[in-house]
């Protein structure tokens, strides 16, 4: 069944008027009013539709729901899915890592960014009938990009322009208003553009806490070494450094190197090493570290060791350590 994280419908609840009933609408889809928020709790996507529709109907200013909502965005609402957007080393690769966490906020909508001449298209792939609640949650959407786009970026970050495929509401002066660009509307794609320079921008790193872990991480690493690093060691470390927006294919490692996949593979060879085997000692050495040494919950650890499911890294930790994460993580606390 198609889902949606109920964060999304917390977050526009947040925004409507107040002479709407909200803890009413909560309990229709389900949703205890006096829970904390939960990204990982879903909702059918079709009651998801029909509430931001029914919402347009009692909301005064319904034409900037998605507007108001998406500004309403943080990085940390989004749980692991925003740490991961937030912690990259650019907006690029947060962009990136959307386009590989997507799948924790929602079953029906994928992200993905294309290079073109003029910058970085930020895709938003959406299937199913384009009713008013759907349009709505898609304009949602790319603002809430915009909005922890802001919020990660060192510098004033504005896009080029936004691109819709439905037709444009009554009025379209706040969309402009909010996304500081042209928004077009019955266009062939749903969509933000950003420039080259803007996608290379340094992030805050606002997660100061990954960040000193890394460093940790790797400066325990390089105490570990001998007086010379071997190529294996070389691109152990790189991978760890990397493995956080993904598992680097090994012609980025090679290019990294300032050599060919070919030399690169033939290199390790030659030490009776395979570039998928280092990729597996990488992963497993940070994950057993992050387990051990910090208290990331599991889809966090998950991510940061180049899983895009959790339950795809506990398989693979299972037959690394014949133990389940938590198991190897309470065991640890216990010594």
């Amino acid at each position: 069944m198609s889902q949606i994280t109920s964060l999304f419908v917390r977050k526009v609840l947040g925004i409507a008027d107040d002479t709407i009933d909200k803890d009413e609408i909560l309990l229709s889809m389900g949703i205890d009013p006096d829970s904390s928020v939960d990204p990982k709790l879903m909702v059918s996507a079709p009651d998801y539709y029909a509430f931001l529709e029914k919402l347009a109907v009692l909301d005064e200013d319904a034409v900037t729901i998605p507007l108001r909502a998406g500004a309403a965005m943080r990085c940390d609402d989004y749980g692991a899915f925003g740490l991961a957007f937030k912690s990259a080393t650019s907006l690029h690769g947060s962009y990136r890592r959307a386009g590989r966490y997507a799948r924790v906020l929602t079953s029906v909508a994928n992200y993905e960014v294309e290079m073109t001449p003029r910058g970085g298209l930020m895709h938003l792939y959406r299937v199913g009938e384009r009713r008013l609640g759907m349009r709505l949650s898609n304009e949602a959407t790319i603002a809430s990009i915009v909005s922890i786009s802001r919020e990660v970026c060192t510098r004033e970050f504005n896009p080029l322009a936004v691109y819709f495929k439905h037709p444009k509401p009554q009025t379209t002066t706040k969309h402009k208003d909010y996304f500081g660009c042209p928004v077009y509307f019955d266009s062939d794609k749903d969509a933000l553009l950003v420039s080259s320079e803007m996608l290379k921008t340094p992030n805050k790193l606002g997660d100061e806490s990954i960040s000193k872990f890394f460093d940790k991480h790797l400066e325990s690493e390089v105490l570990e070494l001998k007086d010379s690093e071997t190529l294996d060691q070389m691109v152990c470390k790189q991978i760890s450094r990397s493995l956080s927006e993904g598992v680097p294919t090994v012609s980025d490692m090679a290019r990294h190197f300032g050599m060919s996949s070919r030399s690169l593979q033939r290199k390790l060879s030659d030490q009776n090493l395979s570039y998928r085997t280092l990729v597996e000692k990488s992963r497993r050495l940070l994950a057993q570290r992050l387990l051990q040494q910090t208290d990331y919950s599991l889809a966090e650890v998950a991510f940061m060791t180049g899983f895009s499911e959790q339950s795809a890294f506990a398989r693979a930790f299972k037959r690394w350590e014949g133990e389940t994460p938590r198991s190897y993580r309470l065991e640890s606390l216990s010594k």
